[in-house]
């Protein structure tokens, strides 16, 4: 793994990716649930422009009945709100070494909303599902090239986990219709998982009776040794733990400026796999950890926790880690595992602060 201030030089295709998608500012980290224009962002292709007049959702494929839905008819089914953290499967693949070409994720491709709208489960009873179902496949309004093939977005599920009770078609975001780069008018929502599996702009959802093979599945977000290595696929959230650096930054290099003595460090914790059990903070490097407290401010088994640390800087530079483990026993490792597409890297996270006198006292 690169050091945390030395990476790959960015491209100028990875300029473009990063001038289109945004990360969550660290110090948003403050917010239990993410203001709507700081939650992380990846766009795919485009932002289709979409007349919901107009709009209607198809439910098709091995269903005894084909249903074709409003947005009016969808918000008049009985509303669930889910709070949930979503996390790009590529967080943190900027930090790989060799690097990897893609949209250059540090540790901010993540953000938790209040989601809201109709379960998938109720409409896809309402439908009636087929005895040969086997996955359910989900295909946005959003098209591009990928392989040298022009495609729709899509993306599948096992049937068992569609028809999770949490699992939505949400069509708002923190009490506001959903904006129109997070999906309007509607969005698949699977708590857990990383976020290419929550397709945005819905228009098609398609129960299969074999497993799909499009480009995203077969090809893309899969764990890979190399290029010839069929991979596995990625599914749920690894855990992951984010500070909210101390201090206040130098404007270039982002390094952390602080004056010696009492601070409390916090930050901000999740898994996908089970509820967060531990937080780990180091202010050597990882030569040695104590624990965090952690407070579940968030009230859903899909969000992400708080954690709180105090700290007594001592004057010096000091590298700072941190690292989560869930209760299904999965722990952050202290370096990444390079993969063809830098993905699942949950690295721990490292900030660099130098700590004085005459420096601001301020977490």
């Amino acid at each position: 793994m690169a050091s945390i201030d030395t990476v790959g030089a960015i491209t100028l295709d990875q300029l473009q990716l990063a001038a289109r998608n945004h990360g969550l500012p660290l110090e948003a980290l403050a917010y239990p649930i993410t203001p709507i224009g700081l939650h992380y962002l990846l766009i795919h292709y485009d932002i289709p422009a979409v007349d919901a007049a107009s709009w209607r959702l198809t439910v098709d494929g091995d269903v005894r009945q084909p249903l074709s839905l409003s947005l009016e008819e969808l918000r008049a089914r009985p509303a669930v709100e889910v709070a949930a953290t979503m996390e790009c499967a590529g967080n943190g693949r900027a930090t790989l070494a060799p690097p990897v070409d893609s949209q250059p994720w540090l540790n901010e491709a993540v953000g938790t909303g209040a989601w809201r709208g109709a379960r998938l489960r109720d409409v896809l009873d309402d439908a009636g599902i087929g005895d040969g179902a086997a996955e359910v496949l989900f295909s946005g309004l959003d098209r591009g090239v990928e392989d040298e093939v022009e495609q729709s977005y899509q993306r599948s599920l096992p049937l068992d986990e569609a028809l999770r009770d949490e699992v939505l078609l949400a069509y708002e975001l923190n009490g506001m219709p959903l904006p129109p780069q997070h999906g309007f008018p509607l969005r698949l929502l699977v708590p857990g998982w990383y976020g290419m599996t929550s397709v945005k702009w819905l228009e098609r959802i398609t129960v299969l009776d074999a497993p799909f093979e499009g480009v995203q599945m077969a090809k893309r977000y899969r764990l890979q040794r190399d290029e010839d290595d069929p991979g596995t696929p990625l599914t749920r959230m690894l855990p992951r733990a984010l500070a909210i650096p101390p201090g206040v930054p130098e404007f270039h290099s982002r390094e952390r400026f602080l004056a010696a003595g009492p601070c409390v460090i916090r930050g901000r914790a999740w898994s996908g796999w089970a509820p967060v059990s531990e937080v780990g903070v180091s202010v050597d490097g990882g030569a040695t950890w104590e624990e965090a407290r952690i407070e579940r401010d968030v009230d859903s088994a899909w969000a992400w926790c708080a954690w709180t640390y105090e700290w007594q800087a001592e004057p010096g530079r000091h590298e700072l880690a941190f690292r989560a483990r869930d209760e299904a026993g999965n722990e952050q490792p202290l370096e990444g595992e390079w993969n063809v597409g830098g993905y699942g890297n949950n690295a721990v996270h490292r900030v660099i602060v130098n700590v004085g006198s005459g420096l601001s006292r301020h977490p």
